[in-house]
């Protein structure tokens, strides 16, 4: 019995023991906690600093520690210290430089052209009113109004002659054509400006060109009004010349031989001038020639004939002749001066004298051309045949058969009847 209870207790005790162990063992386990993995951070690659930097549209150099073992380095910007470079930055200010005279050019000839329309119809109406109160004063009244009539009507007459003394002589309708011929110019200009900067690497050469082009453009076509304005009633009629007197920009051409050159385009150049001079140059400083002395002899007309009309208004009620010859004067003088601005006839003018100056050019452009011995230093030979052919209005072909009746007129000793430019 005894041992059966030692036995007892002792695998009691025991498994009393066992089971705080398991108790004590449980208590002081501590999970395991995952893994986190804490990623360096790795300095910013160059590619993706500029990329950034673009982005952005910053321009300075952002401060970036550099790695012990793999420095960052960013480019800088390329500093335009070359030659060709510069000349490229100066063409660009050149090309600022005529995109702010087109747009100049342009609003003050549409000022110009509404200083056209404002004056002719302030004048007409001047002097129709004062032919009204000339009249209205010569059907009858006597004392405080009748002179009240006789003195309007002469004021307004001789304030019409004012103003139209002014008018004629700047002639607004042809200021109004110089603008927009001078806008249409620089736009050119400008476009040929794009296409050297596109095409061709810049030189100083362009530069000076294109600094001899505006000059020479703004000595041609002045803004002001005093002191620089265009004589509008010349001693003779001239065609306008708004280009550089000297050629010496001739890009070298990369074409090996004579450069697209041969005997029979410099015959055929040399035929298009003959048309050019007898034809087209011709007809224009005649046309010119005459619109010039129309335009002379209208100006000339208005204010006398409005200052006979304020003469004949003075005597208006001294007997009938007075009224007579304010009343037809009057009229006559709103006649001319309307005949004369609203016909534009100083636009007509000027238009003849920019087309004659047109065709000036291309003879000079073709005569300098040819007199270049140096193949390389010509114009491509068929480029210049396409464009000469393009500024006629003409296809290659039409102005090859142009040059072929021309020779063909020579050795028979006739004229020939067609002009070479189907534009105007």
């Amino acid at each position: 019995m005894a041992s059966l209870q030692a036995s007892s207790l002792l695998s009691s005790s025991s498994s009393r023991i066992s089971s705080s162990k398991r108790i004590i063992n449980a208590a002081i386990s501590v999970p395991k906690l995952p893994r986190i993995r804490f990623p360096v951070p790795k300095t910013p690659s160059s590619d993706l600093v500029k990329d950034l930097i673009l982005r952005d549209g910053f321009t300075n150099t952002i401060p970036i520690e550099k790695s012990a073992t793999t420095p960052t380095i960013i480019d800088e910007l390329p500093i335009a210290n070359s030659s060709t470079s510069k000349a490229t930055a100066k063409l660009y200010a050149i090309l600022e430089a005529v995109a702010d005279r087109v747009e100049m050019h342009k609003n003050v000839g549409e000022q110009r052209d509404n200083w056209n329309k404002l004056l002719l119809n302030s004048i007409n109406m001047i002097t129709l009113t004062a032919v009204t109160m000339a009249g209205v004063a010569a059907t009858g009244g006597a004392g405080a109004p009748l002179f009240a009539l006789k003195l309007s009507s002469t004021l307004l007459f001789t304030a019409a002659t004012g103003m139209l003394f002014v008018m004629n002589k700047l002639q607004p309708s042809q200021l109004a054509e110089e603008q927009r011929n001078a806008t249409k110019l620089f736009r050119q200009l400008y476009s040929q400006l794009q296409t050297t900067l596109a095409l061709y690497d810049p030189t100083d050469l362009d530069v000076k060109d294109a600094m001899d082009k505006v000059l020479a453009l703004d000595k041609a076509y002045p803004l002001p009004l005093l002191g620089k304005m265009i004589e509008k009633f010349p001693g003779k009629f001239e065609p306008a010349v708004w280009w550089p007197k000297s050629h010496d920009c001739q890009r070298k051409s990369k074409r090996n031989g004579k450069n697209g050159w041969s005997e029979e385009l410099e015959v055929e150049m040399r035929e298009i001038i003959e048309v050019i001079k007898a034809k087209d140059s011709e007809d224009y400083m005649r046309l010119g020639n005459l619109a010039l002395k129309l335009n002379k002899i209208l100006a000339i007309s208005g204010p006398l004939l409005t200052g006979i009309a304020a003469a004949g208004s003075a005597f208006v009620g001294n007997g009938s002749w007075g009224a007579i010859v304010a009343a037809a004067a009057g009229a006559l003088a709103t006649a001319v001066n309307t005949f004369e601005h609203a016909g534009q006839v100083g636009m007509v003018v000027e238009m003849y004298r920019n087309s004659a100056g047109f065709f000036a050019l291309m003879e000079e452009s073709i005569e300098s051309t040819l007199e270049e011995t140096d193949m390389e230093r010509r114009e491509d030979g068929e480029m210049f045949e396409m464009k000469m052919a393009l500024q006629l209005g003409r296809s290659m072909s039409e102005l090859r058969d142009l040059a072929r009746k021309s020779s063909y007129s020579n050795i028979e000793g006739t004229t020939i009847d067609e002009f070479a430019s189907k534009l105007f």
